[in-house]
């Protein structure tokens, strides 16, 4: 066993942590590895500063900081000991740098598979269809939380409530699916959810178990995917075309296997855009009550449409037996306001508010009193109907600035909503993230949404969040990525 004092301590001058807490530190794992034994005794002040090259105040704070949490002990007139309390440990050694994790701890499962394009100064990114949020009314939406937040602290209403969400927000949610998507609800068939990727994720866990099947088009989602799969669930990829899901091949995967869930996101596909008309929506419900699957619907951006009214939503069919909606909040204001929700039977979102009471809680009674004031005020409508006109013109913008700068190197469809473009290039077009990363711009690839793997020459472009300056700019920039 060392001597205390040939222990080696090293401080770096440079680090956040004071310096007493790096000695502290240091002679804890000295302990923890039995290179200090309970009852040894430690250096004066004095001669262990000189040693370090701290003055003797620090080495005191570091001492009094581990007497406090009882690694040492200190004797007047004797001295500083490590704790004769504390268990004889055999010497180990320390593992080298960039050693692996303990065999005894283990990560379960290997992590999402979930692409993401990091921000960085000067890089214009292709997002996939997230808004502006420059746009959101910051001085409407402060004076509502302050104010909600001022009457739920007067009320004593900011402890803990009800898992699914203030009884306000969910009536004026279920007020507004009820006047603009044609569902007949009411505040018990709402969960609010932090986002629409929680209530995605709830419907994961009340749905599918281990060994169970869920169905998931071959380009979708990819947080969806990855839910169900971390729920336990294997998934099952069917085709699609310019109509959305093949029913035909949902139909055969159904006579192979049990399919418990079908994940889709009709209004606009994701990541197509493309809308699922009529005829295939009325097959697609026929097709769960035959086989006993359950359609979770993700509409997650039933407000950005420009050509007409919305498509109303599968939802609207009220077949809650084998229905549940997703909705969000998140997009019409900012991502960072997180707010979705999630439709179903009364007794499936009683259930779901169980599952947040183990994950979560609740939400923010003040973020949703603020919301509930926003949509019962009129405020998130008309927001809305400015953002559209705005979104619009993006979108035009997007679609007019790729079609003069790629010309046939590319290919795409105006969607007639949503927030984003699904463009197809060429064979022999790379999206090479060396030549990306040199021209400072950032773009998802279309494998990246792939549920079987297979890779696609496409990509996602979003155009929400950029301007119609910034849009031209970073198109100019593809093209001389792509060369």
């Amino acid at each position: 066993m060392l001597r205390p004092w040939d222990l080696h301590i090293t401080l770096d001058r440079e680090a956040a942590q004071p310096a007493y807490l790096q000695i502290a530190h240091a002679i804890m794992d000295g302990i923890k590895r039995g290179r200090l034994a309970p009852g040894s005794a430690l250096p004066g002040t004095r001669e262990l500063g000189q040693k370090v090259g701290a003055n003797r105040k620090t080495i005191q704070q570091a001492y009094e900081e581990l007497v406090a949490q009882g690694w040492l002990t200190a004797e007047a007139k004797r001295g500083t000991f490590v704790s004769a309390a504390l268990p004889v440990v055999e010497e180990v050694h320390a593992p080298p740098p960039h050693a692996p994790a303990a065999a005894g701890f283990l990560l379960r499962r290997a992590a999402p598979n979930l692409p993401y394009v990091p921000a960085k100064r000067g890089v214009l990114v292709f997002d996939d269809g997230a808004p502006d949020t420059r746009l959101m009314p910051a001085p409407l939406v402060a004076r509502a939380w302050r104010r909600a937040l001022l009457e739920a602290s007067r009320k004593n209403l900011l402890g803990y409530g009800d898992p699914r969400g203030i009884l306000t927000l969910r009536e004026a949610v279920a007020d507004m699916l009820n006047t603009d998507r044609g569902l007949n609800v009411t505040a018990e068939n709402i969960c609010i959810t932090r986002g629409s990727q929680m209530a995605i994720y709830l419907a994961s866990r009340l749905l599918v178990q281990s060994g169970d099947h869920a169905a998931i088009e071959t380009l979708s989602y990819p947080p969806a995917r990855e839910a169900f799969i971390a729920a336990g669930a294997q998934t099952v990829a069917i085709g699609l075309d310019e109509q959305g899901m093949c029913l035909d091949e949902l139909e055969e995967a159904c006579r192979r296997q049990r399919i418990r869930a079908v994940y889709v996101t009709p209004h606009h596909q994701f990541p197509t855009t493309v809308t699922m008309p009529p005829e295939r929506r009325i097959r697609l419900l026929a097709l769960a009550e035959e086989h006993a699957f359950v359609i979770v619907e993700d509409d997650y951006d039933h407000e950005f449409h420009f050509a007409h009214r919305p498509v109303l939503p599968l939802a609207s069919a009220q077949n809650w037996e084998r229905l549940l909606y997703i909705g969000s909040l998140s997009k019409l204001l900012s991502p960072s306001l997180r707010i979705g929700y999630l439709v179903g039977a009364a007794d499936v979102i009683a259930r779901a508010g169980a599952e947040i009471m183990m994950i979560d809680r609740q939400g923010d009674p003040a973020t949703e009193a603020a919301a509930a004031e926003l949509m019962r005020d009129g405020v998130l409508k008309s927001h809305t109907r400015k953002v559209l006109r705005l979104y619009e013109a993006r979108r035009e913008c997007l679609a007019e600035a790729l079609s003069a700068g790629l010309g046939d190197k590319a290919s795409f469809s105006v969607p007639q909503g949503g927030l984003a473009l699904w463009v197809n290039f060429a064979p022999g077009i790379m999206l090479a993230p060396a030549a990306l990363a040199a021209q400072k711009i950032g773009i998802t690839p279309g494998q990246a949404f792939a549920t079987n793997g297979h890779g696609t020459n496409d990509a996602r472009l979003g155009f929400g969040s950029m301007n119609e300056a910034e849009l031209r700019d970073a198109v100019a920039r593809l093209v001389r990525a792509l060369g």
